[in-house]
């Protein structure tokens, strides 16, 4: 169980590095002519700094390095590939680039689905049918115990009653009888 649930997490692993691989190659080999985009008159007010082109409230506006230009970024659209090479964009801060952004949205989201799943199994596998298992174990183990020392205590029996009828054929052991008067004798000295 342990085994195919972690292949089934790297699995999620691969495939979301896979589709993470196939949208910044795809995004960065489109090889079309650079155009301006319809320049709008809040974005392409700030043409010619990065810094404050990303600023602008609501990050509508994206800041192309290629040509200097502060364009709205296209809603319609994922990634602004035709106005601009994804590692020449900018978007919400001017030191991180599209493909760096692409590369590392995708890893975050990989760990975040390993922890999913991680926290699924441990949630759903670990907790009932461990708890029973682990209940049962600890039953068998306690009979054992109870078995073994009841086993101990009778062994223990029958080498005191072989000691004490080797005694008792040699004369070392003495008859109750006799135990029970010296004792009274030396508790009236």
């Amino acid at each position: 169980m342990k085994g195919g649930v972690f292949l089934a997490t790297l699995l999620v692993f691969f495939v979301c590095i896979c589709l993470e691989n196939c949208l910044v190659s795809a995004a960065t080999t489109t090889e079309k002519p650079l155009t301006t985009p319809p320049i709008e008159d809040t974005c392409g007010a700030h043409n010619g700094s990065c810094d404050e082109c990303v600023k602008f409230p609501g990050a509508k506006c994206f800041y192309c390095y290629t040509n200097g230009v502060c364009a709205k970024y296209p809603g319609k659209e994922i990634f602004p590939t035709k106005y601009c090479d994804l590692s020449q964009a900018r978007w919400g801060v001017c030191f991180l680039n599209f493909e760096a952004l692409i590369i590392s949205m995708g890893v975050i989201a990989g760990v975040l689905l390993l922890a999913m799943t991680i926290c699924i199994y441990c949630c759903c596998c670990c907790s009932g049918s461990n708890r029973a298992k682990l209940e049962r174990q600890e039953a068998v183990s306690a009979r054992k115990k109870a078995e073994r020392e009841a086993k101990h205590g009778q062994k223990k029996a029958d080498r005191k009653a072989k000691n004490d009828e080797i005694r008792r054929k040699y004369g070392l052991l003495k008859d109750e009888d006799e135990e029970s008067r010296q004792l009274t004798e030396y508790a009236a000295c």
